[in-house]
């Protein structure tokens, strides 16, 4: 299919609204890509997402999609938690990702949001809450996005709200109801001057940040709760333990007391939106000098080149999608 060629809608600072989307069972206009009330996923949370990253590969009209596969095959594993049939397989999603952005156009840095759903009540299903007796749908949007991930690193507070136990929702999904537990979390800690959560799981040792995984840097080892510790299993995770190798780092899995954090030399976060981000003050504390180190600001600028095209050694976790400047 050719790329479109609707502009797309510039807005300063906010994201820029791309010109296609992916609906339920094609390309459409973004303006046309609109769901009913009646939604079922709408009602009770009963959908499944993921974050993708695209960088633009500088000097060049490309976009690197960063870990494309592990994402989707991670958004078809969620789909079957929930009983979300996909009409496609995980390569068939990422021809739709490459098309997406191709008909888009934008050369900028791009978020891309799959986004699959329990749609309709069939014929004869009476309304209520289930993951049988419903159709599913599909959508997929893509808009430029930046870094918006501050230099300086973030200021988080340590929620009251605790992350839920797998026990009680699939903490291990991408579900868009569970996210009800991020909102609260980072509300609360926005309202008290902060910018993010770090949230602690029902025993009391820490979880995760409101959208990321979280680590904890001590000497030459960085620390980070285990998924049993009630956390969703970052990609952007599994790639710092990667990087962390190549530097020579140890790597622990093991669980952290809120504690563990203030005592660390250094704690940063890591996810697709927020990449590898320090974490400089916590709970109204600072956190090693109050200031970003040099284990998280190597690993920073590491994975900053990498998802840009510039770390040969892991070319492999790169889709790269030409897209004319003029599309």
């Amino acid at each position: 299919m050719t790329a479109g060629t609707a502009p797309a809608e510039r807005t300063g600072s906010r994201p820029v609204t791309t010109a296609w989307a992916y609906h339920l069972d094609g390309f459409v206009p973004m303006a046309q890509a609109t769901l009913p009330v009646t939604t079922q996923g709408l009602h009770y949370g009963t959908g499944v997402f993921e974050g993708i990253r695209a960088h633009v590969v500088p000097d060049r009209a490309e976009l690197a999609v960063f870990r494309l596969h592990d994402h989707l095959a991670r958004f078809e594993r969620s789909c079957r938690l929930l009983r979300i049939d996909l009409p496609h397989d995980v390569d068939e999603l990422a021809g739709i990702v490459v098309e997406l952005l191709s008909r888009n156009g934008v050369v900028q840095d791009t978020y891309i949001r799959p986004l699959a759903y329990k749609h309709r009540l069939l014929p004869g299903t009476p309304p209520g809450v289930s993951l049988r007796g419903n159709s599913d749908g599909l959508s997929v949007i893509a808009f430029a996005l930046g870094a918006y991930s501050p230099e300086g690193g973030v200021r988080c507070a340590i929620s009251s709200w605790a992350r839920p136990s797998a026990r009680s929702i699939p903490v291990r999904a991408k579900a868009t109801g569970a996210y009800l537990n991020n909102a609260l979390a980072v509300d609360e800690a926005r309202a008290a001057g902060y910018d993010d959560a770090i949230l602690l799981n029902d025993r009391g040792r820490v979880a995760e940040a409101s959208t990321a995984n979280v680590f904890a840097v001590r000497g030459t080892a960085l620390v980070t709760p285990p998924p049993d510790a009630d956390i969703l299993e970052g990609i952007t995770r599994d790639t710092v333990r990667v990087l962390a190798a190549d530097l020579g780092l140890e790597h622990v899995e093991r669980d952290l007391q809120p504690a563990d954090l203030l005592l660390a030399d250094e704690v940063f976060l890591t996810g697709t939106g927020l990449g590898v981000t320090p974490v400089v003050e916590l709970a109204g504390r600072p956190v090693g000098r109050g200031e970003p180190g040099p284990v998280t600001t190597e690993l920073r600028r590491r994975y900053h080149d990498l998802v840009r095209g510039r770390d040969e050694r892991h070319e492999h976790w790169l889709t790269r999608v030409p897209v004319p400047r003029n599309a």
